[in-house]
């Protein structure tokens, strides 16, 4: 599991969510949380593919002056 929670510490989790938020406002608390996690992870992935794209068009007028030189 990440974060090294076992199932104790999860069950106590839910427990605790259950009574500060009710049972009819966990599935939606549940659902929120996992779309902002499903977009932070989105825009992490786009940021690490352009950067990866700049590196690449970065790296290539290097290695032609190099071999110019």
């Amino acid at each position: 599991m990440p974060f090294n929670i076992g199932w104790t510490g999860l069950i106590l989790i839910v427990l605790i969510g259950l009574l500060l938020f009710g049972p009819s406002k966990l599935p939606q608390l549940g659902r929120a949380i996992g779309d902002t996690m499903r977009e932070f992870r989105k825009g992490s992935r786009q940021m690490i593919q352009e950067a990866e794209a700049e590196n690449v068009v970065d790296v290539k007028p290097q290695a032609e002056r190099k071999s110019v030189n």
